[in-house]
C-alpha cells in the first residue's frame, strides 16, 4: 500500500475519531428537525462513523489506485470479529438467555444480606462481566448492558449516576474476559504468539482483574445505592399496580427454551473463530425463534449489524495505522507502554494495539504483559476502544439526552475505574 493512501487513511481516522466525540451535536441539530434531520440523525449515529468514513477511503483507493486495488485491500482484511459480535449480541439479547441470567442473577442477590435490588445492581456490575472470560466479553457486555437499562437506566433521572454506571460498565468488561486467553479481543490477538494459555492468564492477569471490578463496582453500589433502592421499589409498586389492574401479562419462558437458546450461545461461543459455522447456528437460531415467537422479544438485528458496520468500519481504517503505532510502540519502555497502549486505546482499538505490538521482534516478557495490561485497563475510556463497547453503547444510549453518550462525560466517567484497574495491573508481576 503507498504512503499517499497510508496518509490519507490517518487522516480519514483522525476524522472519524474527531466525529465521533461529536456525536452529541449532531444529535441536538437532528432533534431541531427541518429538512436536513435526516443526514444530521446519520451523523449521530455513533455505530456508523467508522462505517461511513471507512467507505469514503475505499472509494478514494478506488479511484486513485483502480478498483482491483480496493478490492484486494478489502480482501485482505479480517471481518470474523464484527461477524461475530453481530451473532453473539443477536443470540445473547434474546428473551429466553435474558431471563435466564436474570433469574441466576436474583437468586445470587438473595443470597446476599442487603436490599434485593442494589445486590443485584452489583452482581450484574460485576459477576456479569467476569461471565465474559467464559461466554466472551461482547456477550457479557450484550447481557450487562441490557438488564441494567431495564433496571437503572429506565427508570433512574440521574444523568451523573447513568454516566458512572456505563463508566464502570464499560472498564470492569475490558478487564473482565482476561481470565481466559480466548475471551478478550486484545487477549486472543496475542495470545498464541506470546504462548499464553489460560492458566497463565488466570495467574498473571486474572486476580488483578477480579479485585479491580469488584472494588469499581462496590463503588458504583455505594455511590448509587439510594437510587437503585428508589427505582426498584418504584418499579415493584408499578408491578402491583398492573397485577391489580389485571393487565395483559406475558406467560414465561420455559426453562427449556432458555436451555435450548443456551446451547446456541455455547455454540456460538465454541466456533468464534469459524465464520461459515456461527453464521450457520445463527440461520437456525432465527428460524427457532420465528416458530416460536410467543417467547420471544424482536431480535437485535439492527442493532447487531450497526455495531458490526462500526466494526468493520474500524478495522478497514486501523488495517493502515500500522506504518505509525507499530514503530511507536517498539520505542517505548514497559512502563512507558503501559501508560502508552492506556492512552491510545482511547483512540484506537485496543486489539489492534496488541497485535501491532506482537510484530515487534525482541521483546521481553514484561514488555508484552504491559503492552496487554495497558490495552485492556483503556478499554472503558472511549466507544472505540474495545470491541465489545458500541454494543452497549447501541443498547444504552437511548437512556440519555439527545439519545447520545457524551464522549467526554464517557471518560470522566471511567477514569476513575481505569486508574484503579491501572494500579491493580501495576503491582509487581
Amino acid at each position: 500500500m503507498s504512503n499517499t493512501i497510508e496518509i490519507i487513511a490517518t487522516v480519514l481516522f483522525v476524522l472519524a475519531i474527531i466525529h465521533t466525540f461529536s456525536v452529541p451535536v449532531f444529535a441536538k441539530l437532528a432533534h431541531k428537525g427541518g429538512s436536513h434531520s435526516g443526514i444530521w440523525h446519520l451523523m449521530s449515529e455513533v455505530e456508523a462513523v467508522f462505517g461511513v468514513w471507512a467507505t469514503v477511503l475505499i472509494v478514494f483507493m478506488a479511484l486513485a489506485q483502480g478498483v482491483d486495488s480496493a478490492v484486494h485491500y478489502m480482501d485482505s482484511r479480517n471481518f470474523t470479529e464484527p461477524l461475530f459480535v453481530f451473532v453473539i449480541m443477536v443470540i445473547a439479547g434474546s428473551r429466553p438467555i435474558i431471563e435466564l441470567v436474570k433469574s441466576i442473577v436474583k437468586i445470587l442477590a438473595k443470597v446476599v444480606p442487603f436490599h434485593t435490588g442494589v445486590s443485584s445492581f452489583f452482581i450484574t456490575l460485576s459477576l456479569v462481566p467476569l461471565a465474559g472470560s467464559f461466554i466472551t466479553e461482547p456477550a457479557a457486555m450484550t447481557l450487562a448492558a441490557l438488564m441494567l437499562k431495564e433496571s437503572f437506566f429506565k427508570r433512574s433521572k440521574n444523568l451523573k449516576y447513568k454516566y458512572l454506571v456505563v463508566g464502570v460498565l464499560f472498564v470492569n468488561i475490558s478487564i473482565g474476559g482476561v481470565l481466559t486467553s480466548y475471551a478478550a479481543p486484545p487477549v486472543l490477538m496475542v495470545a498464541q504468539t506470546f504462548g499464553w494459555d489460560s492458566s497463565f492468564m488466570a495467574e498473571h492477569f486474572g486476580w488483578r482483574a477480579v479485585i479491580a471490578i469488584l472494588i469499581n463496582s462496590a463503588i458504583a453500589t455505594i455511590i448509587c445505592k439510594q437510587e437503585v433502592m428508589m427505582t426498584t421499589d418504584f418499579h415493584n409498586m408499578e408491578k402491583q399496580n398492573n397485577a391489580s389492574q389485571q393487565t395483559q401479562k406475558r406467560e414465561p419462558v420455559p426453562f427449556t427454551f432458555m436451555l435450548i437458546h443456551a446451547l446456541f450461545l455455547l455454540g456460538v461461543v465454541v466456533f468464534a473463530h469459524h465464520t461459515p459455522i456461527f453464521l450457520g447456528i445463527l440461520m437456525l437460531f432465527i428460524g427457532f425463534c420465528g416458530a416460536y415467537a410467543r417467547h420471544q422479544n424482536p431480535l437485535m438485528i439492527k442493532e447487531g449489524l450497526m455495531v458490526g458496520f462500526f466494526l468493520a468500519g474500524l478495522i478497514i481504517l486501523g488495517g493502515l495505522q500500522k506504518w505509525w503505532l507499530q514503530d511507536l510502540l517498539a520505542g517505548l519502555s514497559p512502563m512507558a507502554l503501559f501508560w502508552g497502549t492506556t492512552a491510545l486505546t482511547a483512540v484506537t482499538d485496543n486489539a489492534a494495539l496488541t497485535y501491532l505490538g506482537s510484530l515487534v521482534d525482541g521483546t521481553t516478557e514484561l514488555w508484552r504483559y504491559m503492552l496487554v495490561a495497558g490495552a485492556v485497563t483503556g478499554g472503558g475510556l472511549t466507544v472505540i476502544a474495545n470491541a465489545p463497547n458500541p454494543a452497549g453503547f447501541a443498547i444504552l444510549r437511548k437512556s440519555f439526552p439527545s439519545e447520545a453518550i457524551s464522549p467526554r462525560n464517557l471518560i470522566l466517567a471511567a477514569l476513575g475505574p481505569t486508574l484503579i484497574s491501572a494500579c491493580l495491573f501495576l503491582l509487581p508481576v
